[in-house]
């Protein structure tokens, strides 16, 4: 199978199966979910879920973060991870935004990793997720779960390298979706211990299936 087809296979079977993907971050508009996904590194979804309505009821808009402290926003996050640095990220974030942007999330990428808190794989999250633009944030899923399947070469070390791959092979209109299809594939099927490969409607192409089946 040539590389080309087994992006073509991995297309197919997620647009049958799962073709209004999306992220499970709950959020109402652009500065709901770049406060989101800055506390989502490093911690799950579900965890963000449950501290960001109280945080988003103290704060509804970027200017009412902009005028709070680190320490005022560390009593409403401390249950997630380091909530000390995140603190001030979002604080630092809501002031640059405020400063800066004129309140707007920008969408060019380059400028939303201006912003405190702000790596590629944030800005990918927001110019994907909001403004439906083609790029390909590379988390621990995304990064594990396209090596596995053959999506990326055994060569791709970095995030960098996986995102580069993936955007060279997957149509730009999918590009947005298959982020979503990695990471939730990543999340409930192909997890990084013991894999429910049983389950999975991908193993006929799977690298990580082939091993594993010629060692049993």
């Amino acid at each position: 199978m040539t590389r080309k087809e087994r992006y073509e296979r991995f297309i197919a079977y997620f647009t049958q199966h799962m073709p209004e993907a999306k992220t499970e971050l709950i959020y109402n508009n652009p500065y709901e979910l770049l406060v989101a996904v800055i506390l989502s590194a490093q911690c799950t979804d579900k965890r963000v879920n449950m501290v960001t309505p109280e945080l988003f009821k103290k704060y509804p808009t970027v200017y009412d973060l902009a005028k709070a402290t680190p320490e005022e926003v560390f009593a409403l996050i401390k249950t997630i991870s380091y909530p000390n640095n995140k603190s001030k990220h979002l604080v630092s974030m809501a002031r640059m935004l405020v400063e800066d942007f004129s309140g707007e999330v920008p969408a060019n990428t380059d400028e939303l990793q201006k912003l405190p808190g702000v790596g590629r794989k944030t800005a990918n999250v927001i110019a994907s997720v909001i403004y439906n633009m083609p790029a390909m944030p590379v988390d621990t899923h995304v990064f594990r779960v396209s090596k596995r399947i053959g999506l990326a070469t055994q060569a791709a070390r970095t995030p960098l390298e996986v995102e580069k791959q993936l955007l060279k092979y997957i149509p730009e209109r999918y590009v947005h979706l298959s982020h979503h299809w990695l990471i939730l594939h990543g999340r409930y099927v192909c997890v990084a211990r013991n894999p429910k490969c049983t389950q999975c409607g991908l193993k006929d192409f799977c690298h990580y299936f082939s091993r594993k089946a010629r060692v049993l």
